[in-house]
């Protein structure tokens, strides 16, 4: 009985064969071994270097079409090249398989150290591949330490309260503030260069004048520290923008992707206002407090609204001027002079005619309300249609954007944060009529055709 397996093949003879008749897998070996007996010797007689293992199993693979067969035949080989070759040649000899006429023809010898060879080198490739991975990261976790460590050394110290900060604050026009040292390191490593830090609540008197010639963005943290210190800030120093770390984390802890996302995140100070509910601005009541107090030109003065000729109603001059009849726009300007004294006898009481701040706060319409209660806590803008549709729905720090580049014509801005003039003044330009708010801040111009409802 030949044997089944050899231990080394060397060769793989691949043969094709035709035969004219039905036959089985059996009639074809058998038809090999029978007609290639006796003819190339003893030595290499197939069955006799089946039994020593020089040849393998003869596999047939066969299929019938038309009342023929056809087929594959493989023969796997330990011998040398040439003795293979003469193996393959006196295969291709075999012209009958039973009765029937046969055609088999040798299409390839293929060498099987060949498929070895390709199968070692991919291996080889998988095992380089793991080495290079495994291993290499190492030293480059070693070079990292470095070049961190030589960043951090980088940390300087300004002023008289030796705030830390990089070394490029003096050099770079856009300064970004954070709150404390390992805030500071931690951008450094990540080749941020122009931060400072605070150093606690308190606002050094260094970053106030840094915040009076440089633009200024704060770096907080995602807590509620984070919004302590804001306020401090808004309050004590000049800012410009704001940046937040995500919620519950912290700058010092940050990734460079994540960095640079937050800062490209950051809002103008007036949203951050409105985002975190910091007033910072005078509203109505604090308007009619200064007004009450004696405040009333320095405000006005600060708004631009005819500073002289205030100046000359809050401080009338003793003798007959008094007598002389006033301009009508006088009235315009002090509608209440009846609180700080008794007015000249020739002015005209009238109603003020610009007065934003102190106009009766109009009830937010229904249509309105449902969208301003659907987006309190949001930090989310809603712009409206003609119809009521909603066009479109988006965070409040995109809307200044979106109206500028917007072709779809709302009639209504919903949004949960603080009215700004910038957001009135860009509204009226493109058409809409009415804007729902949280708050409305310091807007010292109201466009004819635009009403502005508040729900504090």
């Amino acid at each position: 009985m030949g044997k089944i397996y050899i231990d080394t093949v060397k060769y793989m003879v691949h043969a094709d064969f035709e035969i004219k008749g039905l036959v089985e897998k059996p009639d074809v070996v058998g038809a090999i071994f029978g007609q290639t007996e006796g003819l190339l010797g003893d030595e290499l007689d197939l069955r006799e270097m089946q039994k020593s293992g020089r040849i393998g199993r003869i596999e047939v693979e066969l299929e019938t079409k038309d009342g023929k067969s056809y087929g594959k035949i493989l023969l796997p080989s330990s011998l040398d090249m040439v003795e293979t070759s003469v193996i393959a040649a006196a295969i291709e000899s075999v012209d009958r398989v039973g009765p029937c006429e046969a055609n088999i023809s040798v299409k390839k010898i293929e060498d099987m150290r060949n498929v070895k060879r390709k199968t070692l080198v991919d291996r080889a490739k998988v095992l380089l591949k793991s080495l290079v991975t495994e291993t290499l990261p190492e030293s480059k976790e070693i070079l990292e330490l470095v070049r961190d460590e030589v960043k951090a050394s980088g940390v300087v110290e300004y002023g008289p309260e030796k705030v830390t900060g990089g070394p490029d604050i003096e050099t770079f026009d856009s300064i970004i503030v954070v709150e404390g040292r390992a805030d500071v390191i931690n951008l450094l490593k990540n080749d941020i260069k122009n931060v400072v830090a605070l150093g606690g609540a308190s606002v050094p008197k260094y970053i106030i004048d840094l915040s009076k010639r440089k633009e200024l963005t704060l770096f907080l943290d995602g807590d509620r520290g984070g919004d302590i210190i804001l306020r401090e800030v808004l309050d004590a120093g000049d800012v410009d923008f704001v940046a937040r770390a995500p919620p519950g984390r912290e700058v010092e802890e940050l990734s460079r992707k994540e960095i640079i996302k937050a800062l490209r995140a950051k809002v103008p100070v007036e949203q951050a206002e409105s985002q975190y509910y910091n007033k910072r601005r005078p509203q109505q009541d604090d308007f009619r407090k200064r007004r009450e107090g004696g405040y009333e030109q320095k405000y006005r003065e600060e708004q631009g609204r005819r500073p002289q000729r205030f100046e000359q109603r809050l401080e009338p001059k003793p003798g007959p001027a008094l007598m002389q009849p006033q301009p009508a726009a006088y009235a315009e300007v002090e509608p209440e002079q009846e609180r700080a004294g008794p007015a000249p006898r020739a002015e005209p009481e009238q109603a003020p005619a610009r007065e934003p701040v102190v106009q009766p706060r109009e009830s937010v319409p229904e249509e309105l309300k449902s969208h301003l209660s659907e987006l309190n806590g949001t930090l989310k803008a809603r712009l409206i249609g003609s119809g009521g549709e909603l066009i479109k729905e988006l965070p409040v720090r995109d809307l200044i954007t979106e109206l500028n580049s917007t072709q779809a014509n709302p009639v209504s801005v919903v949004l949960d944060g603080i009215i700004t003039q910038r957001l009135v003044d860009l509204a009226a330009s493109k058409g809409v009529s009415r804007i729902a708010g949280i708050k409305e801040g310091n807007i010292a111009k109201r466009p004819e055709g635009l009403r502005i409802y508040t729900s504090q």
